[in-house]
């Protein structure tokens, strides 16, 4: 199915879910449609990305937060992310994708989500983001704190998430090319 369906739909279902905290856990039910098979039948790796997208569209929304960054001038970009498969997804399957904050350090935000089936994680993911302002330059940790609030005390980010961040961080756009 179109992304761009994906989204309208997406966009009425919220206005009948429940509003949450933004540091609830979102959960957004799917199912595999044609349109996300790859030649094996089973649904493409890319298009794991692309409803990851659907899924933070719906936490925020659910939580409020978009509003809040339009009205601020800001946009999410995701600036990483890597995901593991363990399980297709095939034709036609009902799954659930979950979705969570996991915590802000400095400007980063870190996400986590998981394709769900019942009990069994199909495939989760790590996201690095941070907001960009309209007007030009990043959003520091501060403003972003003054407008979500401060985390629980049970959000830190994980030092192996921190390390990932390092780790994964381009190279400068000046150094030469392999």
């Amino acid at each position: 199915m179109n992304l761009y369906l994906r989204l309208l739909l997406l966009r009425v279902y919220v206005l009948f879910r429940p509003k949450m905290s933004p540091w609830e856990t979102a959960r957004t039910p799917f199912r595999v449609m044609p349109t996300d098979l790859d030649v094996l039948r089973h649904m493409n790796n890319g298009r794991y990305l692309t409803l990851m997208d659907l899924g933070r569209l719906d936490l925020m929304l659910r939580s409020g937060m978009w509003g809040k960054f339009t009205k601020a001038g800001w946009f999410p970009v995701v600036a990483g992310q890597t995901i593991s498969y363990r399980r297709s997804l095939n034709p036609w399957q009902k799954f659930d994708l979950y979705t969570r904050f996991v915590g802000i350090d400095g400007s980063w935000i870190y996400m986590e989500q998981a394709f769900v089936v019942g009990d069994t994680v199909h495939a989760e993911a790590v996201i690095r983001a941070r907001f960009l302002k309209r007007s030009g330059g990043s959003v520091s940790h501060d403003e972003l704190i003054a407008l979500i609030g401060e985390h629980p005390a049970d959000r830190v980010v994980p030092e192996w998430m921190s390390e990932w961040n390092t780790a994964t961080k381009p190279r400068s756009h000046y150094s030469p090319a392999p």
